[in-house]
């Protein structure tokens, strides 16, 4: 089962995408009117919204850096960890002996 992520749906994501929507729709509509300074004035919008969605999010209000997630394979080696089996680098355990070796090995 997947974990907690939500794709960037917080606050500080959507402030940030809302404010860089209406830079691009206020330059698109100068663009349209054939003024310049109005669409060079959209662009100028268009920047602070990433500026602000970075403020918003190191403030507290977004998605925890990509580093504060363990990935499947981490968490396994976690659990595994502390239940004392080995893991491999994938995250899963080694195979079981099978029932030959066994007998092999009490047969000598």
């Amino acid at each position: 089962m997947p974990g907690p992520y939500h794709h960037g749906n917080s606050p500080a994501a959507w402030t940030g995408v809302v404010i860089a929507f209406i830079g691009f729709g206020i330059g698109g509509a100068f663009t349209v009117m054939a003024e310049p300074l109005g669409g060079v004035g959209g662009a100028v919008v268009v920047g602070p919204g990433g500026v602000v969605g970075l403020v918003l999010r190191a403030m507290g209000h977004g998605q925890p850096p990509a580093k504060l997630h363990a990935s499947p394979a981490q968490k396994a080696q976690a659990q595994a960890a502390a239940a004392g089996v080995t893991v491999g680098e994938d995250g899963v355990p080694p195979p079981a002996s099978s029932p030959e070796s066994e007998r092999s090995a009490v047969n000598g």
